[in-house]
């Protein structure tokens, strides 16, 4: 039949050929046509819609059904006009993905919208798009959890969602790609566990996981990945065993599992996955041996095995990995001496071996690598001389031999070293004559060659070297005078010359050290005056020149030295009064004049000194009372004033009042109405008797302070009109400026302005943004003279509170009384700043951010030792005290926790964030909605009616134990039966090597007060008198009174003494190179280390106190 009809009618078969082809096009143009208005509907809804002048081309305005497929910016289509491909990366789109045409787009295979800042979630519909074969949406700004629908797409070969905001687990359904060869998830907030049908991705070639918060167990299933070039699990909280499926990935190059918290020993078979070029386990919880397999891995170029728990000596057979460029094993535990068939390493340019127990000889071949260029070899007791050609590929930067037991000469191959950036000696035996031992070095920034055996001169040829920052040679026999070429050092921010045997005097030419930070050249021989150039090192921030020949008078031009915080000129032969000029050194922390022949009274002008922490005026000719004016020096926590001529009353001063009998002796007539020193009662009426002799300089006073006064109104009123005509340049009504127009700022240096924080920050943007609270959002800001301060922009919620009548004057209130607090574990609030647009709260800029951190980054946290941890407490509870106690209007915190609870770049802590603070007055009674965090307030004090320092308390307990454990200790103490003790292991951090004795002692002091304050029921805790409240350390650790457990001692947490302090140990250890964001090759410095010890003992050496770092012998 067909043939015949075929035969019949010939051209109707045609006609009908024709007429298919042609509705067939007519189709296909209706689709295209269609598949282009649904990009441009889409187009629509960006809110950007001309700021990406790519997109431009997207027009409907084309001759063709198919112009926009060669026309439109990233649009390509198959040869019948429907879009197949959509490449839209960084082309500046912001927008959603809620408009996208899914269902108009059927034959889209390849998407690439990375680098955009597209917002929102991820939508299912993405799973409808059968043909994709590659989506990457990386790097915006989309938030939510990754769909299961995306299992859907059995086509997809590449999967890229990185630097997102995406969170919630990785779906199971992923495990359905089974043609997936990349998927990348890092650099998001995904948690939960690693799905185990991963493990059915058998094509997969690229696993990239890292920088999320995925927890659990390692799935064994990725063994089955035996195509797997690359896998990235780094920064992640995985725990368990590697698992031995692992030595199925043959393929395998890249093996990244870095900052977790995985247990174990490395298995063996890691050493069969011989095509590794790259092997990162550092940061981790392995212990055991390092398998000798390792030597297999013939192409390995990079090893980090740093920062665990690895015992055992270092297997010779890793000289076997010829490839080797980055040896990184620092911070275990590993002992036996450094393998000779390290010589083999012939392209090695990093070696870290530092913080374990290595001994014996440097291994002469480990200089056979002509590209060395990082030796670290610090903290281990390494013995015997340093290899001749250490530096014989001359391209050594940075070496670091600290704390072994190294000795004999500097090799030459050393003085010759021109490429030295860092050089470290401190602390082992290496003799010779200094001025020889050393060359020129036109790239050396930073060196330290004491605590060795050095002697001779020092050389002039330091001059020569026009990088150095930093200069150290404390403690050892070095003798002559200091080389005028010294003095020409402008680059120089730290030099230390102390203890050694430098005689001369100090020349006018140190006036050009104007880049000096740190100067100390105690201990010395040195003699004469004190030079008035001194007074141009307006950046010094620490000096010391005790324990010399100094004489003459203190130079008036001190007052120059407006960064200094610790000064130290005790032990020398000074004369006169003590100058005017020291009392305007408000940084000032820690002052010791002691042992010299100064005369007169005690200025009372040194009261101003508010942030000073410890004054050691002992062993002078002081005559007169002290000042009570020295009554409102809060900050101050140590005090010795023993062997003066002084008489009269002790200031009601927590120092004074807690002061140690020897730290008073040997004056003239000294009394107190205290039971704590042994001194004679003072009479009623001596203060009164004072009074005419204070009289004789109170008219100067009064005029001082009414000049005072009017420099600061005036100052403040200038400010005030200059942000108003700023912030309201049409003279808005009377009513908007008394409520919406107010402006209170104190000044840090004289420099904050609303107009320079509004600029800094440019206008509150989110790039500047470094925390969030209930109260509103921090944000950093760098003002014009280089000052970093931390600025807290309340939430318009908080702003439209404070503008009520009834709410603003008692909160201006609060924040003027905030301002005034001056302690040094307690966050400065320099000012405050309300408009109609912006209220902000401007205070210090704490570089570590929150303990909270610190404690949550495994990282920073093993840096974190028990010594800074106690310091930690130590900090919190002074400044507690301070708030409960010495001040006349009490203030209560009433979140105290460890996010609230701030560290400076020496671990120093300070309490910030008042958001909930409660200003107490004697009789305030209200004010009971709940403050807090949870988990850090006593169930008993949650709606507590009254608020008091009880509510402080029961946190810093929590604190502590969050302190020592690492993480919040949780319900482990309310899950115990009351009195029940809680032992030291079951509390402490095990990221952290076992504390000695001496720490160890310390610790279980802190848990035993913690504990006596959880259990305390502080709503039934009634006081008997001030006397008995809670009070958090005053350094002469009062006593607080805890029902059913009697009276515990502050001094039980730290010490048996009445008295504390930090004494800095020589052993400062350089921050380790690995560490991420350092430079390789110039490290940055790590934090000194330190230990508390009993003031009585500490008295009786020649170590000088400082609140911040302490130079002990």
């Amino acid at each position: 039949m067909r043939m015949d009809f075929a035969k019949k009618n010939p051209y109707d078969l045609h006609f009908l050929l024709i007429i298919s082809i042609v509705l067939s096009c007519s189709i296909t143009a209706s689709a295209t046509i269609s598949e282009a208005k649904a990009l441009l509907k889409w187009k629509s809804t960006f809110t950007n819609q001309t700021s990406s002048s790519k997109l431009s081309s997207w027009v409907n305005n084309t001759n063709t059904n198919t112009s926009f497929c060669t026309r439109w910016y990233g649009v390509s289509c198959d040869p019948r006009g429907s879009i197949i491909r959509l490449n839209l990366t960084d082309t500046a789109i912001e927008g959603t993905f809620q408009d996208f045409p899914f269902s108009s787009l059927p034959n889209l295979a390849y998407v690439d919208l990375s680098m955009n800042r597209f917002s929102g979630t991820i939508p299912p519909q993405f799973g409808n798009l059968s043909k994709l074969i590659y989506v990457d949406l990386s790097i915006n700004h989309l938030t939510g959890e990754i769909p299961p629908e995306l299992g859907n797409l059995r086509n997809l070969e590449t999967l890229h969602l990185v630097e997102n905001k995406l969170n919630g687990l990785i779906p199971p359904e992923i495990g359905l790609l089974t043609s997936v060869q990349e998927i990348a998830l890092y650099s998001n907030s995904l948690s939960g566990p690693i799905p185990y049908s991963i493990g059915n991705l058998t094509s997969l070639v690229y696993l990239y996981l890292h920088i999320n918060s995925l927890s659990g167990p390692l799935p064994s299933e990725i063994g089955n990945l035996t195509n797997l070039s690359e896998l990235c699990l780094d920064r992640n909280n995985l725990t368990s065993k590697i698992p031995p499926t692992f030595r199925k990935l043959k393929k395998l190059t890249l093996l990244n599992m870095f900052k977790n918290k995985l247990s174990g020993e490395i298995p063996y078979e890691i050493g069969d996955l011989t095509n590794l070029y790259n092997l990162s386990l550092h940061t981790n919880n392995l212990t055991g041996l390092i398998p000798s397999s390792l030597g297999n891995l013939k192409n390995l170029t990079t090893l980090h095995l740093y920062l665990n728990h690895l015992t055992g000596v270092i297997p010779p057979e890793l000289g076997d990995m010829e490839s080797m460029n980055d040896l990184e094993l620092s911070q275990n535990k590993l002992t036996g001496s450094v393998p000779d068939s390290f010589g083999n390493f012939t392209k090695l340019q990093f070696l870290f071996l530092r913080e374990n127990e290595l001994s014996g000889p440097i291994p002469p071949g480990l200089a056979n690598s002509s590209e060395l260029t990082v030796l670290q070899l610090d903290t281990n007791n390494l013995t015997g001389f340093l290899p001749e050609t250490i530096c014989r590929g001359g391209k050594l930067e940075n070496l670091t031999l600290d704390d072994n037991q190294l000795h004999g000469p500097i090799p030459k191959s050393l003085r010759d070293c021109k490429s030295l950036i860092r050089a470290r000696f401190k602390g082992n035996g290496f003799i010779g004559d200094i001025s020889e031992a050393f060359g020129v070095y036109p790239n050396l920034d930073f060196i330290d060659l004491s605590r060795n055996k050095f002697h001779g001169e020092i050389s002039s040829n330091w001059e020569k070297s026009p990088k150095l920052g930093a200069l150290i040679m404390s403690n050892n026999n070095i003798t002559g005078t200091i080389p005028s070429e010294i003095w020409s050092m402008t680059q120089l921010v730290e030099l230390d010359l102390s203890t050694n045997n430098l005689t001369g005097e100090l020349p006018e030419a140190i006036r050009n050290l104007t880049s000096l930070s740190k100067l100390k050249l105690n201990e010395n021989q040195l003699s004469g005056r004190i030079p008035e150039g001194i007074r141009f090192l307006t950046n010094l921030e620490s000096l010391d020149l005790s324990s010399n020949r100094f004489s003459s008078k203190i130079p008036q031009t001190f007052d120059s030295f407006y960064k200094l915080y610790y000064m130290n000129l005790s032990r020398n032969n000074l004369e006169e009064r003590i100058p005017m000029g020291l009392t305007k050194l408000t940084q000032l922390s820690s002052l010791d004049l002691s042992h010299n022949q100064l005369e007169g009274e005690i200025p009372s002008q040194l009261s101003s000194l508010q942030s000073l922490d410890k004054l050691d005026l002992s062993h002078n000719n002081l005559s007169g009372q002290i000042p009570t004016s020295f009554e409102d020096m809060k900050a101050l926590s140590y005090i010795d004033i023993s062997n003066n001529n002084l008489e009269g009353p002790l200031p009601d001063n927590s120092a004074f009042r807690n002061a140690t009998a020897d730290a008073l002796k040997g004056n003239r007539g000294l009394c107190s109405n205290t039971t704590k020193q042994k001194l004679k009662s003072c009479p009623f009426t001596s203060s009164v008797s004072k009074k005419p002799k204070k009289k004789d300089n109170s008219l100067v006073w009064i005029l001082v302070s009414i000049l005072g006064a009017l420099v600061i109104l005036s100052t403040c009123a200038g400010t005030f009109t200059y942000c108003l005509r700023k912030r309201n340049p049409r003279n808005e009504s009377n009513s908007d400026s008394e409520i919406g127009e107010s402006l209170s700022i104190f000044s840090y240096d004289g420099k904050v302005k609303y107009q320079q924080i509004i600029k800094s920050t440019k206008e509150f943007d989110p790039r500047y943004l470094i925390g969030a609270g209930g109260y509103g959002k921090v944000y950093k800001a760098k003002l014009s003279l280089g000052t970093i301060v931390a600025v807290k922009k309340l939430h318009d919620t908080t702003d439209e509170e404070i503008s009520k009548p009834e709410v603003k004057q008692e909160f201006m209130n609060e924040v003027r009384a905030l301002t005034e607090i001056r302690h040094r574990n307690v966050v400065k609030l320099f000012g405050f700043c309300s408009f109609r647009r912006h209220t902000f709260l401007i205070y210090e800029y704490m570089e570590k951010g929150s303990l909270r951190k610190v404690l949550a980054n495994d990282y920073e946290a093993k840096r974190l030792d028990w010594v800074k941890r106690i310091n930690i407490v130590k900090g919190v509870a002074y400044a507690l005290s301070y708030m409960h106690h010495d001040r006349s209007t009490p203030i209560v915190h009433r979140d105290i926790s460890s996010g609230n609870i701030l560290l400076d770049n020496d671990y120093e802590a300070k309490i910030s964030d008042f958001g909930t603070a409660k200003l107490l007055k004697t009789d305030s009674s209200n004010w009971s909605a709940v403050a807090g965090t949870y988990g850090y307030i006593a169930p008993e004090l949650a709606y507590a009616m009254k608020v008091t320092e009880k509510c402080d308390v029961y946190s810093f307990g929590v604190l502590m134990l969050e302190v020592i454990k690492g993480n919040h200790p949780g319900d482990l103490v309310s899950s115990l039966s009351p009195g029940k003790s809680l032992s030291l292991r079951s509390v402490s951090d095990e990221r952290l090597r076992e504390p000695e004795a001496e720490i160890r002692e310390k610790l279980l002091r802190m848990v035993k007060v913690a504990r006596a304050m959880e259990e305390t029921q502080w709503q039934d805790f009634e006081p008997k008198d001030d006397s008995d409240v809670a009070d958090p350390i005053v350094d002469g650790w009062n006593k607080f009174i805890v029902p059913q457990q009697g009276k515990i001692q502050w001094e039980d947490v730290f010490m048996a003494d009445v008295q504390s302090r930090v004494v800095e140990k020589e052993n400062v250890q350089e921050e380790d190179v690995q560490n991420e964001g350092a430079a390789i090759g110039e490290p940055a410095e790590e934090e000194p280390a330190v230990v508390i010890e009993p003031i009585s003992r500490a008295i009786e050496k020649d170590d000088e106190i400082n609140g911040r770092r302490v130079q002990g012998n």
